[in-house]
């Protein structure tokens, strides 16, 4: 009697899934957002109420369940990520209460702006539990690159070809205004066509890999390949023309320029795209107007202080009010830079929490993008890496537009920034990318079972056991 011994199955070592972890950093995001809104209830002499301990609460009850949905259904995703972003979150809600304030003495009447972002706020993050519950796999997300990839040039294309009061907000044809709300389709077509850049270019990667000619040590791509380049600079400057949008712009092929860059490795794809698109604002600037007053202001802002220069004028005198270490939560004067709670909420907190205040929101946003690109360095397969590198990137090069925007680095876009600026489109988009983002990086992070066979030649033998009969 004979009996095959099979070859041993190792376990990869267990992990801790630091769950309790991000439980705690939820609690501490929970105590800094409530002390913040007593911060400003008290230096805007509305006293110290109860009621705030309520909406601490509230806002604990509602992180929790995404914490309680992350544990149960992604639990070796990154214990920061989640925490860090309700923090960003938090403190976005306490700055447009503290702008309601101001909103109400002077014009007498309720703005319900910060009502309005819970509300938006919650949706968010139940959308965030539903993507971390329902997508069991990112790789699932590849199967469907070209329908995600159409779906989001229609949802570009539809503000476009809508009449201006259905779409047009401040100059930009970039809304769609449905009875009772409006969405910002843009938000959502990043995060689409990003899926689709990812998909395409891990699928046909041999094509953007090509041998091509040789010139000043770079290896430049044939000229049937640039048809992906070409099409995605189209878009681009078709939104910057057409819906009169400079950072969504911006944002979609700097994006595209980056995952390109990552799955060939090659520079000269990005030189090729910088060139394509310096030419194409350049054009841009001269034929269209709009474009001109948004360089003319950003050269030289003060030379229509009043005008056109007024925005970046007030958001430079609140970073200059601001100083070091600020006017304190609730004591400054953020109203006077316009759309203070939108494109400019990075100005209202320069002003009170001055730079060090601006410095820590900024490392936390450095935080979330380098666990993100340390999610696609961990991850195994091609797609999630591409994909986790542009969700990661997207969010660096929209941080950097809108930070370089309110200082005259660069200039103003109209971009709001993730998690904190008012607008419901802005949040639940960023949320969905979020959960995308965490689902990767569970993928990444979890433990490994694997078959190993030792390959020595005593092991490799034929094993037997011998029983008398």
């Amino acid at each position: 009697m004979t009996t095959q011994v099979q070859p041993p199955v190792t376990l990869a070592p267990s992990l801790p899934t630091r769950r309790n972890s991000e439980l705690l950093l939820l609690c501490f995001a929970a105590l800094i957002t409530v002390a913040a809104l007593l911060i400003v209830d008290a230096n805007q002499e509305r006293g110290l109420r109860w009621g705030i301990a309520s909406y601490g609460l509230g806002f604990l009850a509602l992180f929790g369940g995404a914490h309680l949905a992350i544990r149960r259904f992604a639990p070796y995703t990154d214990p920061l990520l989640l925490p860090i972003v309700a923090l960003l979150n938090g403190l976005g809600l306490v700055m447009i209460h503290r702008l309601d304030l101001v909103g109400n003495e002077l014009s007498g009447r309720h703005h319900p702006s910060a009502t309005q972002q819970v509300l938006w706020t919650l949706v968010s993050v139940a959308a965030f539990a539903l993507v971390v519950t329902f997508l069991k796999d990112h790789r699932q997300l590849a199967r469907y690159g070209y329908i995600f990839g159409l779906t989001g040039l229609i949802f570009l294309a539809i503000p476009a070809i809508l009449p201006a009061t259905l779409s047009e907000q401040n100059g930009a044809k970039i809304w769609i205004r449905l009875p009772g709300f409006s969405i910002q389709p843009a938000e959502f077509s990043k995060i689409l066509l990003l899926i689709f850049f990812s998909a395409v270019l891990v699928a046909k990667r041999s094509l953007f890999t090509s041998v091509g000619k040789h010139l000043m040590g770079m290896t430049l791509p044939r000229p049937r390949d640039l048809a992906p380049l070409l099409a995605a600079w189209v878009i681009s400057i078709g939104v910057m023309v057409f819906e009169k949008d400079l950072g969504t712009s911006l944002v979609l092929y700097a994006s595209f320029l980056v995952v390109v860059y990552l799955a060939t490795q090659r520079f000269s794809w990005v030189v090729i795209g910088l060139v394509l698109f310096a030419a194409g604002s350049v054009v841009a600037y001269f034929i269209f107007a709009h474009v001109r007053t948004r360089v003319q202001m950003w050269w030289d802002p003060f030379s229509d202080p009043d005008g056109s220069g007024y925005q970046i004028v007030q958001s430079l005198f609140s970073f200059a009010t601001g100083g070091i270490f600020g006017t304190g939560l609730g004591n400054g004067q953020p109203d006077t830079v316009p759309a203070a709670s939108t494109d400019f909420i990075i100005a209202a907190f320069g002003e009170e929490l001055g730079l060090v205040g601006l410095a820590a929101l900024l490392m936390l946003y450095t935080i979330v993008i380098v666990r993100g690109m340390r999610t696609a360095i961990a991850t195994r397969d091609s797609f999630g890496k591409l994909l986790a590198a542009g969700l990661a990137s997207t969010l660096a090069i929209q941080l950097f537009i809108v930070v370089g925007g309110v200082t005259q680095l660069i200039p103003l876009t109209g971009l709001t920034t993730p998690w904190m600026s008012y607008g419901g489109s802005s949040l639940l988009a960023n949320y969905v990318l979020l959960a995308i983002l965490a689902r990767i990086s569970h993928s990444a992070r979890r433990p490994l079972r694997s078959h190993t066979r030792d390959t020595s030649p005593i092991a490799t033998a034929g094993t037997e056991v011998i029983q008398k009969v």
